[in-house]
């Protein structure tokens, strides 16, 4: 029988019980509910917000009735049916709610989309608000002040491409705010998970199930099934390339060296612009002139590559430049999003150029961008993927053609960019076959985007911003319902000096190769970078990852026929399949590549060795050795080239795995 939420008096309050879990604990030394009257301040440069409040009149909500379906306080109510709450403040002028739920001692707490520096939130505060995640994320670094200093672009922990109002905890229980409006999930108290929403009203859903995989998989239900890869993502690396036709050259000498290539990616096929942020792409999503110029024939070069099995990548985003041949198109059709008080079209500075926003609120609008750009220009050509990029720079004050609040639609922009290029792929009957990948995303996102990436990490090993924080994104993000992550192999930001090392790019590829694709990117300043075809040594570290990457191909995809199944996530947390061993709930720097691989990538700068947890009761496998291994904390040897990997002995794919230790790789 299903959970449902129900009233309980205690004593001079009340609970609100989902099954045997208390949600919802009011008393009138701890109230459930806070109304206030909000004073915002946004300010936005180049997609990096900031968002302040002075609430005034702030009402702790004290006195209460039973009422038909709820509870009436002084200035607020609360109601529920079945497994949702809702709770509104009964003055419009009242605009901010901070609603109280119930936390156990010691609960532990997930959730927020797709999170950078923290698995665990205990202790911390969210706000859920897309945008960029920064440069740094650490105010205690040099270069995050520095940033900030520069366009408020250094960031914080919870700054991220992909919140979700959505928390997870260890009584196994999920809570959703189904709102896009600007929200706070609060964790800094532990007797309560406090949610601060800037609306009038919250409507809160609730999910329980009997352990950690059934909770997951019912918000995935509820966010919807991404589906399963197509077999050449997971076959063979995408390459990541962007110097024009000079590319296919290049690519050829991975080849020669032996790399598992499936895709070519050169997101500079539209052509480039040279910036001081670095060598930026020109924002005219067409094959034309520039394009011509930076890749003749591509079409032609595009069906060479698809006879050898290779498929050709490029990129797309929602912006088109002033100076693009397509602005005008976009402008006399209505495309873009309008300015306030008049019916020019509203400019964002991208950083030393500007851009039109395409209003996808306007149903002709994604049509037209779906058809004429993503259609016709792309995958009608042969390419057969696209990083779709951006998503978050929805300014608050633009006019929008549904006449919609911008600050209700700033979150909801990425959930329907992935719309638009899912009808895309399936007005072409591309879907499954053909992929794109996303870094910005909310509620719903994962309906429509079939690969997330984990966004533009600095090219270093720091704790907010470097190597480790893909893992810790692909673990929040499969939690609440994206099955499908990766990062870019190597880093992207390179600025004030802080450039790729050798070692950097081998602990990347290292990392890659147990991801479900594997995919290169030669970063926003590829001339003052190491590449992958820099030297022969990086070029076969390049080559060996990306066939072991194919080698999984097997235990992969049946992962994927999983995911399509129960939507659990490729890439899992410890306590995903060890639900009952507190000890891991806030392991972040290691994860479960499925049920029977355990992956503890080395992301900490000159380690040779690492910790690593191995949960359970069996005995695990070490893949390079063979070697058994009891379950418990062990240190573990990390060589460059030899990542501490373990596999279960008894798993079906357990021949798989043994062909690593015997040298026996294709």
């Amino acid at each position: 029988m299903a959970e449902i939420l129900d009233y309980h008096a205690t004593g001079d309050g009340f609970e609100l019980r989902y099954g045997s879990r208390v949600v919802v604990r009011h008393s009138a030394s701890c109230p459930a509910v806070v109304i206030a009257r909000g004073a915002p301040a946004v300010t936005m440069l180049r997609g990096n917000f900031r968002i302040e409040d002075a609430p005034s009149d702030e009402r702790a909500l004290v006195a209460w009735r039973r009422v038909e379906g709820g509870i009436a306080f002084d200035g607020a109510l609360l109601a529920w049916d079945d497994s949702v709450l809702t709770v509104t403040a009964t003055d419009l002028d009242f605009d901010r709610l901070y609603v109280r739920f119930h936390a156990e001692p010691g609960e532990a707490v997930w959730g927020g989309g797709e999170q950078m520096s923290y698995l665990a939130l205990n202790g911390r505060r969210f706000p859920m608000w897309t945008s960029e995640p920064g440069v740094g994320r650490d105010k205690a670094t040099e270069l995050t002040r520095a940033m900030d200093a520069d366009g408020m672009a250094g960031g914080d922990y919870w700054t991220t491409n992909y919140p979700q109002p959505t928390f997870l905890t260890s009584r196994w229980l999920a809570v959703h705010l189904d709102a896009s409006c600007y929200s706070v999930l609060d964790f800094t108290d532990p007797a309560a998970h406090r949610v601060e929403v800037w609306a009038n009203t919250a409507r809160f859903e609730l999910f329980a199930a009997p352990g950690s995989k059934p909770l997951v998989s019912r918000l995935s239900d509820r966010f919807g099934r991404q589906p399963p890869l197509p077999d050449w993502a997971i076959e063979g690396a995408i390459v990541g390339l962007k110097s024009g036709a000079t590319s296919f050259d290049r690519l050829d000498r991975f080849v020669a060296a032996g790399a598992a290539v499936s895709g070519l990616w050169c997101e500079d096929w539209a052509g480039i612009r040279e910036t001081s942020f670095g060598r930026r792409l020109f924002w005219d999503w067409q094959v034309g002139a520039r394009s011509e110029a930076r890749y003749p024939g591509l079409e032609s070069r595009i069906g060479d590559l698809a006879a050898r099995g290779i498929r050709f990548l490029a990129y797309a985003n929602p912006y088109l430049s002033t100076d693009a041949d397509l602005f005008e198109e976009a402008r006399e059709g209505g495309h873009f999003c309008l300015r306030p008080s008049s019916d020019e079209v509203y400019l964002v500075d991208f950083g030393e150029f500007d851009c039109g926003v395409v209003d996808f609120t306007r149903a002709e609008t994604r049509d037209w961008f779906a058809e004429r750009i993503l259609g016709r220009e792309m995958l009608d050509r042969g390419i057969m993927g696209w990083m779709a990029d951006f998503g978050e720079y929805l300014p608050t004050d633009v006019r929008l053609a549904d006449g919609s609040d911008p600050m209700e639609a700033h979150n909801r922009w990425p959930v329907l960019w992935a719309a638009v290029n899912a009808a895309a792929l399936a007005s072409r009957g591309k879907t499954g076959d053909a992929l794109f990948f996303m870094r910005a995303g909310f509620s719903g996102v994962q309906a429509h985007c079939p690969l997330l990436w984990a966004g533009d990490q600095s090219v270093d090993f720091t704790r907010h911003d470097g190597i480790g924080t893909v893992i810790t994104a692909a673990l929040s993000a499969g939690l609440v319902g994206n099955a499908y992550s990766h990062s870019d192999c190597g880093g992207y930001t390179s600025l004030l000096g802080n450039v790729r090392s050798e070692e950097l790019m081998q602990r990347w590829c290292e990392l890659a190769a147990f991801a479900p694709v594997m995919r290169s990117h030669e970063g926003n300043r590829p001339d003052d970078n190491l590449q992958y075809d820099s030297s022969d040594e990086l070029l076969a570290c390049f080559a060996f990852w990306s066939r072991v990457h194919a080698a999984l191909a097997p235990y992969v995809r049946a992962l994927c026929g999983e995911a399509a199944l129960s939507g659990l996530p490729l890439q899992r947390p410890l306590f995903l399949e060890y639900p009952d061993d507190p000890s891991l709930f806030a392991v972040q720097d290691q994860y479960l590549y499925g049920p029977d691989l355990m992956v503890a990538p080395v992301i900490e700068e000159g380690a040779v060795a690492r910790t690593v947890v191995l949960p359970g009761a069996g005995d695990w496998r070490h893949l390079w050795t063979g070697r058994d291994f009891a379950p418990g904390v062990h240190a573990i040897e990390a060589p460059l080239g030899r990542p501490p990997v373990f596999y279960r002995p008894e798993s079906a794919h357990a021949a798989l795995f043994a062909q690593f230790a015997q040298g026996n790789l294709p």
